[in-house]
């Protein structure tokens, strides 16, 4: 017989596995903090322990807990193998005898299970099979049997075979449904007709700063990047004096020391703020479909996205500064309401609206619509990109506020670079960062059509090569970015700035030879010439804009390669879309070979950086070589080279990051040529279509990969085979309508759960149980007073139309409460409800028969009630809402709806907290803080109902409850996530 004390497993382990300190040790929840940090971060960085030990997923599973009265997690169990476990938290709150060695035997007939959560998942290590791990048992608590399969895979890590990302449990979930508790009912009784018009008055006037505030915040980087860019451009103008006798590696090595520290200091930025890095658009996407990414919308987040934007894009990098200006949007919308910062705690306002995530959301997508607003000078194309690219739930109303926003931002930043640029004030003639100018053919070439019919066919297929272009570019980007997670990013964060740093050389290097070596000196002509004047109308000054760079060439020509590198982003754009006959097949094929590479290297290195307009840059290239292909082989004389250039950006674009909708509305409203729309709406869904055939969309990959659970519109069709038992999760961690302090601050600190079930359970003798205890006695009282019978509401019904002025509806009343036949035999569903009945057979399809008695005392029958969140079983224990087993449950305090969502968006954290002075035996009473009424599902629901009522509802729990009113189950967000749904789907087919 083995002992339960055995050497301690290597490696890392979560601090619930630790086991409590010895008798007299004082909590250190500081101490157990810092283990799960250390674990947490070995875990990202793939450290695996070589130990037969391997590491706890801490987000999956929580440990057991003590026995009845008080709710207890379970473990699952198989028949073959057994794990000794006790159920202990992370930190004794009071002191605990010393351990006893306690041997590891099968389970005794004494033993006994509660019906909660199942045990800790471990993660794979290539072998299939149950681990065996010490364990310290304490006198007079319980130790409880269970098991753990340890052929799983770390969530969030990556299969050897198969080289696929699972998502990670320990991504927490946006709270977007209502919790209809006391408190929010007390505030519904006081809001009158007057109230809910201030409320809704003071959200337009939020909604209204937002878009200001976003239009301002893009202006400072608007201005702040011509400043930059001004200065760094002084060096190719030296370039193009210099001689040959030595002056261009002065040059070179000029340049180099500018973007070299450029982006040494965007660099330095991202480590300060990490979620900083990208264009942010998938950390907003993840958020506006629910899932809480730490600091994505924090202060200090907007700051170093700006500010590292301005380095990125003045350093030379293949970036662009858009993408960040929607994640500076989305920051704006979630801050500014709030009247209140965390990085900055002086800033504290006294704000009492929109103090919960719903709230929060419907900003946050109207800020980020504000930043494509104000980006691309598109309103309408902002609210459809918010809509389509993120906000899970949407309604007229919030069409409406957003479409404000985004008019807001637009002529916010519209007027103030009117009268920077022009000096008239007033006057609205830049829209936005990014403008295309005005698409019309030359007055002399009267053969030149914009498009045709006939080009449609040409258009579909620079679709369907833009599609292709753009799997090819998300394939090799997402290798990159899987190189960077298993061999950048688990070293010293000096590496990820030796990574940038690398980039910028090389692409310096490549830019100054390419354009001193393989450019062409081309003959200016008064096409050129009216460019530069159309190039100065759209930017910031003359200089900044000049078009072309002559670079070694003659008197009369210029260098075309050199003025695509070393002109602004938005200038060369322009240069593609309205210089016509200016750029050789030659060049063309060159520039979008090396940026497409440079591009797809820049993008996920360790700065802010934006892909919009990059993609915009190579794909007019890209169409501009088609354009000059078709006239200089096919002899078409009538096609219009901007316009060709355009499609080939829409194709190329579309094919990165699949979006159509608002991606078509966008790009019309850049041209403000409304007869493209067929055009670009034709080339974006064929790109998309093709596309889709081999990956997904950028950011989609880049979701993926951080193993962010992000639900879809919708599931697929085959996904219709599973019922909702089949993706729930039966092992429960509950809580009692009356639960003692001391079990609350177990679970709370031994599970990472959100929400808990609020449950009594179903008992025979339900009279003889409650003698003698007033806690389990109160429990009783609540589930017998929370049932509803059709008798009961119709006796409700018959009373209260008594006061109704008819003496014949009294007379009916009277009479048919005088044949009513007595309250013990009318309620029938109460007593089905006091039967056991047997869980659902085919979850544990494996059971033995002498496991029987045990699976059934486990998953004993459980009368559900309702919800309560983590977040608020703190706040209860904070300010001490409890109450005495002498005392009733009348005289606990009551907290309002302010006082409950005062800590809002920072909740306190458990194991922050000093209960010392909690008495451990006080009862908390949580039915009046707890949400009676959620979303629920039956077990038999068809996935794709359970998927679009999780989805639409922006629910973080849906409970599944059979027909009789108990809960057989719960899914959360994981549970619908693509590769659970797959995995459960091929176990389906194998029990076919």
């Amino acid at each position: 017989m083995a002992l339960g004390l055995v050497p301690a497993p290597q490696g890392p382990v979560p601090p619930a596995a630790l086991g409590p300190a010895p008798q007299g040790a004082a909590p250190q929840p500081a101490l157990a903090r810092r283990l799960t940090a250390r674990y947490l971060r070995q875990r990202s960085a793939r450290r695996l322990s070589p130990s037969p030990f391997p590491l706890f997923s801490l987000a999956s599973r929580p440990v057991p807990q003590p026995l009845l009265p008080e709710p207890r997690p379970a473990l699952s169990r198989s028949p073959s193998q057994r794990l000794l476990w006790r159920g202990l938290v992370s930190q004794p709150l009071w002191p605990v005898p010393p351990p006893v060695l306690l041997p590891l035997p099968g389970p005794a007939p004494w033993h006994r299970q509660s019906g909660s959560a199942g045990a800790l998942q471990l993660p794979g290590t290539g072998e299939r099979g149950l681990g065996r791990f010490p364990v310290l048992c304490f006198p007079g608590t319980c130790c409880c049997e269970g098991s753990w399969d340890v052929g799983l895979t770390i969530l969030g890590e990556t299969h050897e075979e198969e080289d696929e990302i699972l998502p990670r449990k320990d991504y927490e979930s946006l709270d977007y449904d209502r919790c209809i508790n006391d408190p929010y009912l007390e505030v519904l009784e006081s809001m009158d007709n007057k109230k809910a018009q201030r409320y809704e008055a003071v959200k337009w006037v939020m909604v209204f700063a937002i878009g200001v505030c976003t239009g301002l915040t893009v202006l400072n980087d608007c201005v702040l990047v011509g400043a930059m860019l001004l200065f760094s451009l002084t060096v190719p103008a030296a370039v193009e004096e210099c001689t040959e006798k030595g002056c261009l590696a002065l040059s070179l090595l000029e340049l180099l020391g500018f973007n070299l520290t450029f982006v040494f200091l965007a660099s330095l930025l991202v480590l300060i703020q990490p979620v900083a890095a990208g264009s942010g658009i998938p950390e907003i996407k993840c958020y506006l479909n629910g899932v809480k990414v730490p600091g994505v919308v924090r202060l200090r987040t907007v700051v170093c996205k700006a500010m590292g934007v301005l380095f990125s894009v003045a350093g030379g990098l293949f970036v662009g500064k858009e993408g960040p200006m929607i994640h500076s949007g989305a920051v704006v919308g979630a801050g500014l309401p709030q009247f209140q910062s965390i990085s900055l705690r002086k800033i504290q306002f006294n704000f009492p609206y929109f103090r919960s995530d719903r709230d929060k959301r419907d900003f946050v997508s109207a800020g980020a619509a504000a930043g494509v607003a104000a980006a691309f000078g598109a309103p309408i194309g902002g609210t459809l990109f918010s809509l389509e690219e993120g906000s899970s739930f949407w309604n007229q109303g919030l069409t409406w506020k957003v479409l404000f926003c985004s008019m807001a931002a637009t002529f916010t930043l519209n007027f103030f670079r009117s009268g920077i640029q022009f000096g008239s004030w007033g006057s609205f003639q830049l829209p936005g960062l990014l403008n295309f100018g005005e698409f019309k053919c030359s007055e002399s070439d009267k053969k030149c059509h914009l498009w045709t019919a006939v080009d449609l066919g040409f258009f579909i297929l620079m679709g369907i090569v833009g599609g292709l272009l753009g799997a090819t570019f998300n394939c090799l980007n997402k290798r990159l970015a899987k190189y960077r997670m298993r061999n950048v990013h688990p070293k010293p964060k000096l590496v990820r700035v030796l990574e940038s740093l690398l980039v910028s050389l090389t692409t310096t290097v490549v830019v100054f030879v390419a354009s001193m070596v393989l450019g062409e000196c081309r003959q200016m002509s008064s096409n050129s010439q009216s460019g530069n004047n159309t190039l100065a109308l759209q930017g910031m000054s003359e200089d900044v804009n000049s078009s072309v760079k002559t670079f070694f060439c003659p008197n009369e020509t210029y260098n075309d390669m050199a003025t695509l590198f070393f002109n602004p982003q938005e200038s060369a754009i322009l240069q593609l879309f309205h210089q016509d006959g200016t750029f050789s097949p030659v060049t063309l094929s060159l520039f979008f070979l090396l940026y497409f590479l440079l591009s797809c290297w820049t993008y996920g290195i360790s700065v802010p950086s934006g892909l919009f307009v990059p993609s915009l840059l190579c794909g007019a290239a890209f169409g501009r070589l088609v354009a000059n292909l078709l006239k200089s082989y096919i002899g078409l004389d009538h096609i219009y080279s901007g316009t060709f250039a355009l499609i080939g950006a829409a194709a190329f674009l579309g094919g990165v990051v699949r979006m159509t909708i608002s991606l078509t509305v966008i790009l019309i409203e850049s041209t403000n040529e409304i007869t493209y729309g067929l055009p670009i709406m034709i080339t974006l869904m064929v790109a998309k279509w093709t596309g889709d055939f081999f990956n997904k969309g950028i950011y989609d990959i880049h979701v993926n990969l951080r193993g962010v659970p992000l639900l879809e519109w919708e599931t697929e069709v085959e996904m219709d085979k599973l019922r909702a038992s089949d993706i729930m999760e039966p092992n429960l961690t509950y809580v009692y309508p009356h639960t003692r302090i001391q079990s609350l601050v177990s679970i709370l600190r031994t599970t990472v759960h959100h929400a808990f079930p609020v449950v009594t359970e179903n008992r025979g003798n339900e009279r003889e149980f409650m003698k003698g205890n007033q806690l389990i006695s109160n429990n009783i009282k609540f589930k017998k007073s929370s049932i509803l019978t059709r008798a009961g509401e119709q006796r409700k019904r018959s009373q209260s139309m008594k006061s109704y002025p008819s003496s014949e509806l009294r007379n009916m009343c009277d009479e048919h409460i005088a044949t009513e036949e007595p309250p013990e035999k009318e309620d029938l569903l109460q007593q089905m409800l006091e039967r056991r009945y047997t869980p659902y057979p085919n979850l544990y399809p494996d059971q033995s028969p002498s496991e029987e008695w045990t699976m059934e005392e486990r998953f004993r029958p459980l009368t559900f009630h309702g919800l309560i969140l983590r977040s608020q079983l703190v706040t209860l224990l904070v300010r001490g809402v409890c109450y005495s087993e002498s005392q009733s449950s009348a005289s606990q305090p009551r907290l309002s709806h302010a006082e409950m969502s005062e800590d809002y968006p920072r909740y306190p954290d458990i194991h922050d907290l000093d209960l010392t002075l909690l008495n451990p035996r006080m009862i908390v009473d949580v039915t009046p803080y707890m949400n009676p009424s959620p979303f629920a599902v039956s077990p038999n629901t068809h996935v794709s109902q359970v998927f679009n009522l999780f989805r639409t509802m922006g629910l973080r729990h849906l409970p599944v409850v059979n027909a009789v009113g108990e809960i057989v189950g719960i899914i959360t967000r994981h549970n619908l996530t693509h590769e659970f749904l797959q995995a459960r789907l091929r176990q389906h087919y194998q029990t076919i």
